[in-house]
């Protein structure tokens, strides 16, 4: 035991450095060599991808959209990453243990402050998952290509074709979703449970298709109200979310996400927040700024911010009310079956 905690500190070293921090002399020549780059130009200490796409969403500077986290600290941010599953990230400047989300973790993200990081098993690839195994995938694909346009936006334009004159997200009253087909991450932590989804027919049109991809889509913005009410009960207090990654690109995924948390949305101009992390963290090593939390506000632009509708809070509501019941009452059909 004692040889092998000897050797890993020699193979990984134990000089821990803060995000941003140059590390020793710069590029070696062997590197540069190869990367076609000059020797010796500042090499930054690096970050997970997706806490690097945290640091280039959160510390925007939002001052004249008139949000309420432009006059509050930036621990009112909650950066979410989304992509094929998807990363809360929020900040505090005193470490808060929340059950079913990962951390404390000590300037893991932005130095000085602790993260705490909860997620989504599965979000862009359970979309993918439930429009791609539908009967009427097939037919979406075609009238899709004929319009020379992917096969969600054509989704979403089918959804405002079919909603009539209520808003919507009020065509799933009476489909809803549990979003965990690969288990939970946060804030339940519980491997074992699955999928389901309630109000199915018979009919497997295309408007039964476009009718399950939003209630798809909502199930995955109730799982990150879920996240957050689990945050802000063990301390935590946010206002705003910043989105990046994938599917902040679909108005969809984040107009629900805004309805469902009663949030506004903040997504940054550049939709790879992930390189503008690591450009940050960069441009601290080079010593073009003195802080990451300098390069944060000076590097991170807001491109849109979408408001809740929160005129349809009371359905959203209701909606969540059902959505935590799914989940009771699938713990409740496991226990019935592993009984006597």
């Amino acid at each position: 035991m004692h040889l092998s905690h000897q050797m890993s500190k020699r193979t990984v070293g134990n000089q821990v450095l803060p995000p941003g921090a140059s590390l020793g002399h710069g590029l070696t020549p062997e590197a540069a060599k190869d990367l076609g780059l000059p020797a010796g130009i500042a090499v930054a200490a690096s970050l997970i991808d997706a806490h690097a796409g945290g640091l280039g969403v959160i510390g925007a500077d939002v001052r004249g959209y008139g949000l309420a986290c432009e006059g509050q600290p930036v621990t009112s941010r909650l950066a979410v990453i989304c992509g094929t599953s998807s990363c809360h990230m929020g900040i505090s400047k005193d470490p808060i243990f929340v059950p079913g989300v990962w951390g404390p973790y000590f300037s893991a993200m932005v130095p000085g402050f602790w993260l705490n990081e909860g997620g989504q098993s599965v979000t862009g690839k359970l979309i993918d998952h439930m429009v791609q195994g539908h009967a009427a995938f097939p037919e979406l694909q075609a009238k899709a290509t004929a319009r020379c346009q992917s096969v969600y936006a054509y989704l979403n334009s089918h959804l405002d074709l079919i909603k009539k004159a209520r808003p919507v997200g009020f065509l799933t009253v009476d489909l809803h979703v549990w979003p965990d087909f690969h288990g939970n991450r946060s804030p339940l932590a519980d491997l074992t449970l699955k999928g389901m989804v309630t109000g199915l027919k018979l009919s497997q049109d295309l408007d039964d298709l476009a009718i399950l991809y939003l209630a798809t889509v909502q199930a995955i913005a109730f799982g990150t109200r879920l996240i957050i009410e689990a945050m802000e009960a063990a301390g935590h207090s946010f206002s705003t979310l910043f989105l990046c990654g994938g599917l902040s690109k679909n108005p969809l995924f984040v107009q629900m996400h805004a309805d469902i948390t009663g949030m506004p949305v903040v997504l940054s101009q550049e939709v790879e927040s992930v390189l503008v992390g690591a450009a940050i963290l960069g441009a601290c090593a080079s010593g073009d700024f003195a802080s990451v939390q300098e390069a944060m506000a000076r590097m991170s632009k807001v491109g849109k911010v979408v408001l809740p509708r929160l005129e349809d809070k009371r359905y959203y509501d209701k909606k969540y009310q059902v959505f935590l019941k799914l989940v009771e009452h699938q713990k409740e059909y496991a226990a019935i079956m592993k009984g006597d």
